[in-house]
């Protein structure tokens, strides 16, 4: 018997769900029929594919042989598709990008706006995490990230630098004791991310520049931004956060200024796809332009 196609989406879904139940609420089927569908790929194949563990439906070793090929297999036919549908004028359908919590509160919303503007027939989700979005899981089309991924059959492209700098409220440095240096800032409280869950060590910025305690800490680049918006303290803001911040001014420029990166990461096999090659390059232009009109204002 000769596995067949739909079994082995079913097969990617329960491998990247870990769990029945979690892949038939994506495949829309219920649990019992993604074993049936399961235990009818590895009778096919004559090899067992997941174990049952603690943790959920883990790979075997004749799985993960399997997930490879599976992935490359259905790389093929989103490209066919792409293919059998033809150039067109504008984008269609639904795409989903995963971002961190800056470039998706900050960059994102005007970016996809534009995008959508110019093909009104797009759909676009923005999917915004704390932490690293599992593109292999199909969490999304493709990321944005702060530090280029090294492991993985990933297509990674540098979009753009951004800058961040320290900043406070004017208020809160008229009342507060001078910073004159680096080290002044050891005697004021602090607004930055919750130390251990910080998930890209690009982030860490406060130990970057020698600052240990964290008074005020949030996970979330918007909750930092209020907090210092309300005069609570001194953090580290990116550049092209603070037009929407107007109340909160930059200050030891010269002894602070810190430069990252984005990166647009995408599945390595989806470089066949006009369609995402065609929304990559729409998305990075408008993400590096809007970083420079945004800075450009501070």
């Amino acid at each position: 018997m000769e596995p067949n196609w739909d079994d082995m989406k079913v097969f990617l879904t329960v491998a990247r769900e870990q769990s029945l139940s979690g892949a038939g609420r994506l495949l829309k089927l219920d649990p019992a029929t993604v074993g049936r569908r399961i235990a009818r790929l590895e009778a096919a194949l004559d090899a067992p594919l997941f174990t049952k563990s603690p943790q959920g439906y883990v790979l075997s070793a004749a799985g993960e042989r399997l997930l490879s090929h599976g992935e490359q297999a259905e790389e093929a036919m989103r490209a066919a598709a792409g293919a059998m549908a033809g150039p067109a004028e504008t984008l269609t359908g639904q795409i989903r990008i995963g971002a961190p919590d800056g470039s998706a509160n900050y960059l994102l919303p005007q970016v996809c706006a534009r995008i959508c503007d110019e093909n009104p027939d797009l759909d676009i989700q923005i999917l915004a995490l704390p932490r690293i979005i599992n593109l292999s899981r199909r969490e999304a089309d493709m990321a944005i990230t702060v530090s280029a991924p090294t492991a993985g059959q990933l297509l990674v492209q540098k979009i753009c630098d951004y800058k961040l700098h320290i900043v406070a409220t004017r208020r809160y440095l008229a009342t507060h004791p001078p910073i004159h240096s680096v080290a002044d800032l050891r005697g004021h409280r602090m607004i930055g991310y919750i130390p251990d869950m910080i998930f890209d060590r690009e982030l860490d910025y406060l130990n970057d520049i020698g600052i240990q305690r964290v008074a005020l800490a949030s996970n979330s680049v918007s909750v930092q931004l209020r907090q210092m918006s309300h005069g609570s303290g001194v953090g580290v803001a990116h550049d092209f956060t603070l037009p929407f911040h107007p109340d909160l001014r930059k200050f030891l420029t010269e002894e602070i200024s810190l430069t990252r990166s984005f990166y647009l990461v995408r599945h390595q096999g989806d470089q066949r796809s006009e369609r995402l090659n065609r929304f990559a390059a729409a998305l990075s232009t408008g993400i590096r332009d809007e970083v420079a009109r945004l800075e450009g204002l501070t």
